[in-house]
């Protein structure tokens, strides 16, 4: 893929409010872009933005995002889109279907007729249309509605992404704390994380690539590991060595599954659960060689945003 510039001239990121929307947000603006447009979809979210403080700040929106001509007005003048949006796991009042289909039809269309020249979609590992999974089918069929040629478009498929203020991250930093935990099947899971900064450095690559050509990309951290040894990693930057009893996976997913049974909106679905405990391997060399990157070691990774916090004078005497 060839690399036009270091940055789209003006850019449009829906689901502006989320952790990787924020940090997003937050590298525009260090940068100094001041053609940022941020979409979101209620009034507490563009208060999330708006706390951030980020200078110079970027235009909020509230659209609906499944509606094309919301979706259209919001694109004006705008050289490329980040694609944000999507759930791992379905409530009452978020599907699948809506979350990832219905609005992935309303952008190819309002970007088709606003002249946007490329489309950057962030999807999960394992997603195709033809997937088992209900969330991951429903977003092979999101990247399928997009990789039509109307617009440029590339895809970009993650696993577990840390970043620090992200359920994943806390997760594993509870792990990590713990003296005696249970993993489903003892953490055999194969991991391949990747840094939330990393994650950005990839889309804004991907915004400014030469148009008129689709991708799809399987993105990985540098490391690939079992949960299990994931957690021990993290563990030692707390000086700990957790007792790790296993979970038959088995009784895991029959108890998941009573829970999305009877519970209008359980902790975890089945769908989720399968996502969760879904093996990660992909060549990370094929993904960095395309957009033209280099990943953050896992180590520093673990350090930055799942070890214990540090402060400024230690973190910035490390980077020395």
């Amino acid at each position: 893929m060839e690399i036009l510039d270091e940055s789209p001239r003006s850019i449009v990121v829906t689901g502006a409010n989320g952790q990787l929307g924020r940090a997003l947000l937050a590298r525009l603006a260090s940068q100094g872009h001041d053609r940022v447009r941020a979409l979101v979809r209620s009034e507490r979210a563009r208060e999330t933005i708006e706390a951030c403080g980020l200078s110079p700040a970027p235009e909020i929106r509230i659209v609906d995002y499944t509606s094309p001509k919301e979706m259209e007005r919001a694109l004006e003048g705008a050289a490329a889109v980040v694609h944000l949006v999507g759930i791992i796991k379905e409530t009452p009042g978020t599907r699948y279907v809506e979350a990832h289909e219905q609005t992935c039809h309303a952008l190819a269309l309002a970007a088709s007729r606003s002249g946007v020249a490329r489309i950057v979609y962030l999807s999960i590992l394992g997603s195709a249309p033809d997937s088992s999974n209900a969330c991951l089918a429903s977003k092979g069929r999101a990247e399928t509605l997009l990789l039509d040629d109307r617009v440029a478009t590339t895809v970009i498929r993650v696993p577990m992404v840390l970043g620090g203020d992200d359920p994943a991250s806390a997760s594993l930093r509870r792990q990590a704390q713990a003296k005696r935990l249970r993993l489903v099947a003892g953490g055999r899971t194969l991991q391949q994380p990747i840094d939330a900064r990393d994650v950005v450095t990839a889309i804004l690559a991907a915004c400014v690539a030469a148009p008129g050509r689709d991708l799809a990309l399987d993105a990985g951290g540098p490391e690939c590991l079992s949960h299990r040894m994931l957690v021990l990693r993290a563990a030692r930057l707390y000086g700990n060595e957790p007792t790790i009893s296993s979970l038959p996976m088995g009784l895991a997913r029959l108890g998941v599954g009573l829970l999305d049974a009877l519970l209008p909106n359980p902790p975890v679905t089945r769908a989720m659960f399968d996502i969760l405990q879904h093996d990660d391997r992909v060549d990370p060399d094929a993904f960095c060689e395309a957009l033209g990157i280099e990943l953050t070691p896992l180590d520093r990774t673990l350090l930055d945003h799942v070890g214990p916090p540090r402060d400024d004078a230690n973190t910035e005497a490390e980077e020395a």
